[in-house]
């Protein structure tokens, strides 16, 4: 059976390979669907790796099997060997009848939505609701973890998301002793798995395992060459300790973990009975700030040994932030955007991504847009762009209310977005153009917040008529009698007068 097997294998490295052509041929409309074709794409290439070694231990035939199969098929009764294994199916099946025979030419298809399961990983499920498909990066839990290490700054999660894979001073206040702790070696790896597996869900086709083996080689020389940022002999040594945002240059004292900005200061405070009562319980605990020595036999110390570990997972999580900036620098502009967004707004948001062609101007993969250079802008929500050609902030867009929509019906049915504009529009020149053709001349003002046709004759008509009531209201105050008693408006009397009647 190993020739079927053999044949069977390079029927499916072809059928696998035709797969992945017509993935790669098709354009996804969203990023969900690009999501999704790569990942199917990377399960479609392991299978090949798989299937490839598999045919490879087949050609080198090591345990003879093989040849000796091919020898009794050229050699003996070719029936003989067929019927065998024609018998061992038949048996095959009766044991088990509801195996499914494989179909190779259905297997790898491109799936109809709604028709199965795609291959590789489900898409929905793989990421959460604020990582939108691989856009933006999820750090809440660990920012919560972050805030219950012992000795840091409470960050917001906006100043958070700048720090997080910053571990020395002036950005992350903890001492380099409190570092071997069990907590923060969890919160540390912890950090470092997410970003390790964010990665492999945004990326599939980019070749990980080179990347990974890349971190840790870059990591054995600097550690080797005592160059590990925040691990080196004088990191250790070092008096001066961090600086708070806008802080100037300071005397940080280690035992009391203060920081002193005038130098004189500074020295008093070293004959305070605090400052003594403070060293004497730092130097009871052994925390001498000397970096710990190896065993006498030359094997590094238990401390040393855990002083690596940390300072591998620190250094994974700085090499993983600088391949992940796009998506941080993203993930930043997003999260003060939805600060002034309701969860309704957040959903429509979501649906707006999945129903609209992918716009994000981050490439994966780091392709660049071939448009011109430049990047595509995201903008789901169709706000209106600045002066920078970049939208403007969502709470601006709610401050002016640029959502709501006024229609004009004298202005020819067009709309007007935003109560400003609307109000703005009333004085301008296609407005009063639309009145004129409507016959309204004169008194524009008394048409403001009139955009209907019908109302703007109505009100002319109206005002037409006390026009009229008001000429005859003045020609009726002043009465004149003629000579046989019959009393009339002095204008009626005058045209008389004026034609010999009277």
């Amino acid at each position: 059976m190993l020739v079927e097997d053999q044949r069977f294998i390079h029927e499916d490295l072809e059928r696998l390979e035709q797969a992945i052509a017509d993935r790669v041929t098709d354009e996804p409309r969203n990023i969900r669907d690009r999501l999704t074709r790569d990942h199917e794409i990377s399960h479609f290439l392991n299978r090949i790796e798989d299937q490839s070694k598999r045919l490879l231990d087949i050609y080198k035939d090591a345990d003879g099997a093989r040849e000796k199969e091919v020898q009794s098929i050229s050699t003996g009764d070719q029936f003989d060997e067929f019927y065998k294994q024609l018998d061992d199916i038949k048996d095959f099946y009766k044991r088990y009848p509801n195996e499914p025979i494989e179909n190779l030419e259905r297997a790898y298809r491109r799936r109809i939505p709604g028709e199965g399961e795609s291959f590789g990983m489900d898409v929905d499920n793989m990421f959460t609701g604020e990582e939108g498909y691989g856009q933006f990066l999820d750090l809440t839990t660990l920012h919560e973890d972050f805030l219950n290490l012992p000795g840091v700054k409470r960050l917001t999660y906006t100043q958070y998301l700048d720090v997080f894979d910053a571990f020395t001073p002036p950005q992350l206040v903890i001492k380099r002793s409190n570092k071997i702790s069990d907590k923060y070696f969890q919160y540390v790896g912890d950090l470092a798995a997410y970003l390790e597996e964010y990665v492999k869900k945004v990326r599939p086709l980019q070749d990980l395992d080179k990347l990974f083996a890349s971190f840790n080689e870059m990591f054995d020389t600097q550690w080797a060459a005592n160059e590990v940022a925040g691990w080196t002999d004088e990191a250790e040594n070092d008096t001066q300790g961090p600086k708070t945002e806008g802080a100037g240059e300071g005397t940080w004292c280690a035992d009391c973990e203060k920081e002193f900005k005038n130098e004189n200061v500074y020295k008093n405070h070293l004959t305070g009975k605090k400052h003594i009562r403070a060293a004497e319980a730092r130097k009871a605990a052994g925390d001498t700030g000397d970096k710990p020595a190896p065993s006498a036999d030359g094997i590094p110390s238990v401390t040393r040994l855990k002083e690596r570990a940390v300072a591998e997972r620190e250094h994974r999580v700085r090499s993983l932030a600088q391949v992940l900036d796009p998506e941080r620098q993203a993930t930043r502009v997003n999260v003060e955007r939805r600060q002034g967004m309701t969860e309704r707004e957040r959903q429509m948001e979501l649906e707006a991504l999945l129903a609209e062609p992918e716009t994000t101007g981050v490439e994966r993969g780091g392709d660049q847009s071939d448009d011109e250079g430049d990047e595509r802008i995201y903008n789901p929500l169709k706000l209106p762009l600045a002066w920078d050609g970049k939208p403007i902030p969502y709470w601006l867009y709610k401050l002016h209310g640029l959502g709501v929509e006024y229609p004009c019906e004298v202005c020819g049915n067009f709309v007007y977005m935003g109560r400003r504009a609307f109000d703005k529009h009333f004085s301008e020149a296609l407005h009063i153009f639309g009145l004129k053709c409507l016959g309204i001349t004169s008194n524009t003002n008394l048409f403001r917040e009139i955009t209907r046709i019908e109302d703007a004759l109505r009100l002319w008509e109206k005002i037409e008529q006390d026009r009229k009531k008001d000429r005859d209201h003045r020609d009726n105050v002043v009465q004149m009698e003629d000579a046989e008693g019959n009393v009339m408006p002095e204008r009626i009397y005058l045209d008389l007068q004026k034609q010999g009647i009277l």
